[in-house]
């Protein structure tokens, strides 16, 4: 596990192109056979992913969190954004298909993460916050019939937002949030742009109470995504090519113009589960 401290806004303003790259992007996650995490001071957020191909992964705490068992003190989301897989969680087996996700509450022991075909493997993106109380685990699908254990995505919770005009049509699918899939405090969803549309989160704003981090994926070999981070005056950018992760700090703008039209996912740790409790910033307003 990869461990990355705080940052200062007043420091990151004198960073360097790879300094800005060493502290906020990460990169190479979908390793085949491999769980690669990145422990951020940052809210205590863990980014990781499990790209089980032949193996079945377990998922372990490691020495950095000091813990029997990864989930003792932590919860987790998942989103599987490869081929068909499955996620055992203490000897329960859930069948997690193209973009379906989970969360799994604190105190779950033994995890594991399978695919069911080698050829094409699941691709399971991880977000984990500290937690303080155990919530059901359970599988979530954009769609379906309900059934136990799983959870659907209801209608509000995909939200069509933007146009075409002003490059940023989208929409926008929440996975874990109050009211829906209860949590400590993290939160996750997934974004996807409309054909034509490369804009997303604009315009942009920042939430004290949270920090967030943003996985880039469905983008072509050749293309790439600007993504803008810093303070609203005081804006940097990262480029980011297909699944690889930005680290964004409570202080820090989030968000990013393409080549193409691409789809992201956002989770966001912190006190405040609030969605829209936002700090917009005026277009006008940025430098």
């Amino acid at each position: 596990m990869e461990l990355r401290t705080a940052v200062s806004p007043r420091d990151v303003k004198h960073y360097t192109t790879q300094r800005l790259r060493e502290e906020f992007l990460i990169q190479n996650l979908f390793t085949p056979d491999e769980i690669r995490l990145v422990y951020s001071h940052i809210d205590r957020i863990i980014t990781g992913a499990a790209t089980p191909v032949k193996k079945t992964l377990k998922l372990t705490a490691g020495d950095e969190l000091r813990a029997e068992y990864f989930l003792q003190r932590r919860e987790m989301g998942v989103i599987n954004i490869g081929g068909p897989g499955r996620i055992i969680v203490d000897g329960k087996e859930y069948k997690a298909a193209y973009k379906n996700g989970m969360y799994i509450g604190m105190g779950a022991k033994d995890i594991a993460f399978e695919s069911e075909d080698a050829d094409n493997p699941a691709k399971f993106y991880i977000n984990s916050a500290p937690a303080h109380t155990t919530y059901p685990t359970v599988l979530i699908k954009p769609d379906g019939m309900p059934e136990e254990g799983v959870v659907i995505i209801k209608d509000e919770n995909k939200v069509e937002l933007g146009t075409l005009e002003d490059s940023n049509h989208r929409t926008i699918c929440k996975y874990i949030l109050p009211g829906q899939v209860e949590s400590c405090q993290l939160e996750m969803g997934m974004t996807r742009l409309e054909p034509g549309s490369v804009w997303n989160t604009m315009p942009c704003h920042t939430h004290d109470r949270r920090m967030e981090v943003y996985l880039y994926f469905d983008i072509p070999e050749d293309a790439f995504v600007m993504h803008y981070m810093g303070e609203p005056t005081e804006t940097r950018h990262i480029v980011v090519r297909n699944e690889e992760a930005v680290i964004s700090p409570s202080w820090s703008i989030h968000s990013g113009s393409g080549s193409r039209a691409y789809t992201f996912i956002w989770g966001m740790v912190g006190e405040n589960q609030d969605f829209d409790d936002m700090d917009g910033v005026r277009n006008q307003d940025l430098r």
